[in-house]
């Protein structure tokens, strides 16, 4: 196995707007080196920064600057692949669809103001299911610059427990731009200028048990908002799992009884690039999507199958209230629920959770794998069998030796080249 955290280069060239960044860096090494180099230059990829830019970005790679940007892959405009021959080519040798090992992308920077918002508004969902509604029709539609996730979650104990919600927002601009737009399209909120200059505001005296916070922050500094996490406090160390979905019609009301989720609006930029650009599909018409997730601290059996049956029931719960033909999911948050390879591949099989994953593109993608890999040496659980694999055939034994050590911590792509910017 080849641990690709060591190959972690990362060289930013502020003239040309681009950065080359090697698979095995964190989105948190790529955001402080740009950060280290520039107040006014970011780059549109997600919140977490503990993970590897090698695989988020062949995945999408959704966060808070989608709307304005698009996604991280969105972003992409060259990249140093191997191929199954051992050969390493860039965009030009590939010439059109390729599969093979991503070793590092060259990306575009976005253009960041020095200065940005950062809030979160938290409700009682029984006294605010019209806010939630509202949430769902309208945050796909909101200034590109504006980006508000809601997260749903079980709170309190005992006798005292309610479901909670937060709204989680970047507005790229100062407060004192983004308070009339929020008087103009979410006076829900009830957010002040003062708010963005105190502590934390709570007012639980009444039902919707109101807590405001604001503040304005550089990009880096938003990027540290939102993943939760003081600069200074360690990671701990816990299990999870998690599964997805798009949402292209609002959930009504009696669909939010047993919750913990994650939802990020869509729209924007997304809206503009077409379905097939890259291999990511879920663009126009889809309002959001929706991240359901479950941690636990206990590894034993007991704790993770009990975790893991109830994030299989709710996941099941909300089947009929998102998209379907198919029922669509997000890369990144990937599922083995959703199917797996085990010992054979097969391409009928495969489409079952390939085309959740990328829709129409899946085919298109498997054709290409048949082309470029046609033994499916580059492979996963979840991983694209050649288009030809109709028949169902057994998977050689992992190779061994030099070629092996690709297949570990390296992030197998595809993607379609003549797209990339």
């Amino acid at each position: 196995m080849l641990n690709l955290s060591n190959l972690n280069e990362i060289k930013i060239d502020l003239k040309e707007g681009t950065v080359w960044v090697q698979a095995g860096a964190t989105l948190g090494q790529l955001y402080y080196a740009i950060a280290k180099k520039s107040k006014v230059h970011g780059f549109p990829g997600g919140v977490c920064f503990s993970v590897g830019a090698g695989g988020t970005i062949s995945g999408g790679g959704l966060g808070s600057l989608m709307r304005k940007f698009g996604l991280a892959a969105d972003n992409v405009v060259d990249a140093r692949v191997i191929d199954v021959n051992g050969n390493i080519l860039d965009r030009k040798k590939m010439k059109e669809d390729f599969f093979g090992v991503i070793l590092a992308w060259k990306l575009k920077l976005v253009h960041v103001p020095e200065k940005v918002t950062v809030f979160t508004v938290y409700k009682k969902l029984d006294s605010n299911q019209n806010l939630l509604q509202k949430w769902q029709n309208t945050s796909h539609q909101l200034p590109d610059g504006l980006f508000i996730r809601t997260v749903v979650q079980n709170d309190g104990t005992g006798n005292d427990k309610y479901v909670l919600m937060f709204f989680q927002a970047l507005y790229l601009g100062p407060v004192d731009e983004l308070i009339p737009l929020l008087k103009e399209k979410f006076p829900e909120f009830d957010l002040e200028k003062k708010d963005c200059f105190q502590e934390p505001v709570v007012d639980c005296s009444n039902m919707s048990c109101i807590r405001k916070e604001c503040r304005e922050s550089s990009w880096i500094g938003s990027v540290l908002y939102f993943y939760g996490k003081r600069t200074n406090e360690p990671l701990e160390k816990n299990y999870f799992k998690a599964t997805s979905d798009f949402v292209k019609t609002p959930i009504p009301e009696s669909g939010w009884e047993m919750t913990q989720i994650i939802m990020e609006p869509l729209g924007g930029k997304l809206d503009e690039i077409s379905e097939s650009e890259i291999p990511f599909p879920h663009r126009k018409g889809n309002l959001y999507n929706i991240q359901y997730l479950v941690n636990w601290g206990d590894n034993s059996e007991s704790i993770s199958s009990q975790k893991i049956e109830w994030l299989r029931k709710l996941y099941k719960k909300m089947e009929p209230y998102v998209a379907k033909s198919p029922r669509s999911a997000y890369l990144n948050y990937r599922d083995l629920d959703l199917g797996t390879n085990h010992d054979y591949y097969n391409y009928s099989k495969a489409k079952i959770w390939g085309e959740k994953y990328f829709k129409g593109n899946f085919e298109r993608l498997a054709k290409v794998k048949s082309k470029v890999d046609p033994n499916n040496f580059f492979r996963n659980e979840q991983s694209i069998p050649p288009h030809h694999s109709d028949s169902l055939r057994r998977l050689d034994p992992m190779p061994t030796g030099p070629h092996q050590d690709v297949l570990s911590f390296i992030k197998i792509i595809s993607f379609f080249p003549s797209r990339i910017q």
